[in-house]
């Protein structure tokens, strides 16, 4: 878990993780840089849960370097993520875990998300239940922080790739990397993550991280021998930047 800035919901994103009903892990957290009092609110917890380790970036370092810094001292088959502002059904660790143990063809498990504000559950997700190839040119086919995936696919493709260029789309990158290395995945259609999102979702739309995900949907073709003609799609995500701030958030509600 990169933690940064989420001093007010950390404790509910860690109480979460207490409540699993599969209790053998560690948990991993590493504050990136934040300036309130999340390292504060994960040292307390350190104290009294000797599974937890704490790791300290010496200033914001974005989080695919954090989640780097994680993976080196991890000492699990299974690595499962977890964002400091979420929260997580009580069975998903279990669920997750027996996908993986009784389908020795995947590598990545993940579930479908519900979101969530300070008015309750206002949306949820929909997942690819088996993606494959060419689905990765349209979307990233994971939902990031409920997944767990086998220590050997992050050590395959040396965990995640530290680029400005991949900045808000590290995990989109990620599963590509995976998917040329021959490794495959599989969605839970339930939702067992718990995503705190705003409603308005205009604050994400900046047109550099758009770029970003055009940049890796080239990848995509690339990595993956997709047909060239799916270059037309790596535009969209700028294209869709553009649209007004009106629109793009009622079309943001209706994908959810």
């Amino acid at each position: 878990m990169g933690i940064y800035n989420c001093a007010a919901t950390l404790q509910e994103s860690l109480e979460s993780l207490y409540a699993q009903t599969c209790q053998d892990f560690e948990i991993i957290l590493c504050d990136d840089g934040s300036d309130d009092e999340t390292f504060a609110v994960a040292y307390k917890n350190q104290q009294s849960h000797p599974n937890i380790k704490l790791l300290k970036n010496p200033s914001n370092m974005g989080l695919n370097q954090t989640l780097n810094n994680c993976l080196a001292v991890a000492r699990g088959e299974f690595i499962a993520r977890m964002d400091g502002d979420d929260t997580c059904s009580p069975e998903r660790f279990e669920k997750e875990l027996a996908v993986l143990e009784s389908h020795p063809e995947y590598a990545i498990v993940s579930t479908e998300m519900s979101f969530f504000d300070e008015n309750g559950i206002w949306g949820k997700s929909n997942a690819i239940e088996k993606p494959q190839p060419a689905d990765f040119i349209h979307r990233t086919c994971f939902c990031h922080a409920p997944c767990l995936v086998r220590r050997q696919a992050y050590d395959a493709v040396g965990g995640y790739s530290v680029n400005k260029r991949l900045l808000r789309v590290e995990d989109y990158h990620l599963w590509i990397k995976m998917y040329a290395k021959g490794y495959r995945g599989y969605n839970i259609k339930e939702q067992l993550y718990q995503m705190r999102d705003d409603r308005n979702a205009t604050g994400r739309k900046k047109l550099k991280y758009r770029f970003n995900e055009a940049y890796v949907k080239h990848c995509a073709i690339s990595l993956l021998n997709l047909p060239l003609w799916n270059y037309i799609y790596c535009m969209r995500p700028v294209l869709v930047g553009l649209i007004p701030s009106f629109l793009f958030n009622y079309l943001h509600k209706r994908s959810h």
